[in-house]
């Protein structure tokens, strides 16, 4: 069975990749990057992905340019949704390439991280499976933080500290940030 994985960095690929392959899935990884800000950070994910999957035989697609400025014009004045529009435009886009690549299946590393809104992916992942016409593979990938945190810092891999967008950043580093 062959599967797309929405891949939002290598520290939260290691443990769903191997979660996959121990169910003989054949795996192919997507690394969507417009809602990655700044730009540096961007290119820092996808450097330590890249790094990730050739020493792992993990074949990426990596989403080309840098949509900045629609990403934006999707959350303005929609800040408190931002997070349901982010995980759609993600699984969306890998659902789409994931039907058009005749895959089985499609999912994502975002039920990886015990930071992300876990039911609201689930939630997304399965409207847009419906929508799209492939079936969304669900897996509560936190299980397994532990040890893929653990294989990360052994790696000594690039281990980003907020999401991804700007509005993740701020909320991460800004200390009167507001919660949303």
């Amino acid at each position: 069975m062959k599967i797309l994985l929405h891949t939002c960095c290598a520290p939260c690929t290691i443990y769903p990749l191997d979660a996959l392959r121990e169910k003989d899935f054949a795996v192919m990884g997507f690394f969507y990057r417009y809602n990655i800000h700044p730009y540096t950070e961007c290119i820092r994910r996808e450097e330590t992905l890249r790094r990730y999957a050739g020493a792992n035989d993990l074949k990426v697609i990596y989403q080309q340019g840098y949509d900045l400025e629609d990403f934006l014009r999707k959350m303005i004045f929609r800040e408190t949704e931002r997070c349901r529009i982010c995980y759609h435009e993600r699984l969306f886009t890998t659902a789409k390439l994931a039907k058009n690549g005749k895959f089985d299946f499609f999912s994502s590393t975002l039920l990886y991280s015990k930071f992300q809104k876990h039911d609201m992916i689930a939630e997304i992942g399965e409207s847009v499976a419906k929508t799209v016409g492939i079936p969304f593979y669900y897996e509560d990938f936190r299980k397994g933080w532990e040890t893929g945190r653990d294989k990360s810092i052994a790696e000594k891999m690039y281990r980003q500290q907020y999401c991804g967008c700007i509005y993740s950043e701020k909320q991460r580093y800004y200390p009167q940030h507001e919660t949303t």
